[in-house]
């Protein structure tokens, strides 16, 4: 294990890691105790604890804040191994080049940061890895009709299917917000996480549409780099329509269509369209609704 590339990595995701970790030049003081042979077996465990420590403080990280972040990295496998497995897909190497391509891997680097980052910060309370359960065609092996049966092989469909995962960790990020205030260490780094995860959709969108010069026509085939309303339906009506919608239960968690925010209603009182109103917010959805639009990707 290269300690250095790790805490590399992770301030990619989190700047001040450093910080957390008391400063750079102290920080293998948190390797004392090991003694000078420490066993190669036990790095993993000393850079739990050192984590644990950085994002937990001296009581650690509490029950609620676990399953939130063992929930985010279970959506960060997903999208990393989606990137991952896309730009290896012999079905898109002809049809996924030039700067589309770049802009995947870039995705792609960012989201396999995310799983490292989480990773690190849970330690030995992380999830396993649950990438040998994911199936793209959304076909749960076989066990049904696949919903994006060309999803490797039609670069259309790919970035449809990969516009629809960051909308789901935009609005999943957001809605588990709430649950990490107990510790304003995780939840900083979770929404550097979830400033990201926004990015990324907002230029796939772009993408779909053929790039910021191309007017948008329709969510489906060439939508706004933003959402409007429930989109209608997003990407794949049918099957995308619970990403845009309510969560559980709707007064806590509306749908992307909500004008209403702290109690005011914005297109009445700004004089503007429910649309454009719709436009400013994006809405929070709870943890059960996210991993029941996941499983669809779950064997």
């Amino acid at each position: 294990m290269n300690i250095f590339n790790l805490i590399t990595e992770i301030e990619k995701v989190d700047p001040e890691v450093y910080e957390r970790l008391d400063q750079r030049r102290a920080i293998f003081k948190h390797f004392a105790g090991f003694g000078k042979k420490l066993a190669t077996a036990a790095v993993p465990l000393a850079m739990g604890s050192m984590f644990q420590k950085a994002y937990g403080q001296s009581s650690g990280l509490s029950a609620q804040i676990k399953e939130v972040l063992n929930f985010a990295l279970t959506l960060e496998y997903l999208e990393a191994t989606f990137y991952n497995q896309g730009l290896s897909a012999a079905g898109l190497q002809s049809s996924l080049t030039g700067q589309s391509r770049t802009d995947i891997e870039t995705i792609r680097t960012d989201e396999n940061n995310h799983v490292k980052f989480l990773k690190a910060v849970l330690g030995a309370d992380a999830i396993k890895d649950p990438t040998a359960s994911f199936d793209f065609t959304g076909s749960k092996g076989g066990a049904r009709a696949a919903l994006f049966p060309d999803v490797f092989s039609n670069v259309k469909t790919f970035l449809a299917v990969a516009q629809a995962f960051e909308d789901t960790g935009v609005r999943a990020y957001k809605g588990g917000a709430a649950l990490l205030m107990s510790n304003n260490t995780v939840l900083e780094a979770a929404l550097n996480i979830h400033s990201v995860e926004a990015r990324h959709a907002s230029h796939l969108r772009t993408m779909r549409r053929g790039g910021p010069q191309a007017l948008p026509n329709n969510e489906q085939d060439s939508p706004e780099s933003w959402i409007t309303g429930d989109a209608n339906g997003g990407p794949a009506p049918g099957i995308t329509n619970g990403i845009y919608g309510p969560g559980n239960p709707a007064s806590k968690y509306p749908s992307e269509g909500n004008v209403v925010q702290a109690g005011i209603n914005i297109a009445a009182n700004s004089n503007i369209s429910t649309n454009k109103a719709s436009e400013a917010f994006d809405e929070p959805l709870d943890m059960a609704t996210v991993l029941s639009i996941a499983s669809n990707f779950i064997k």
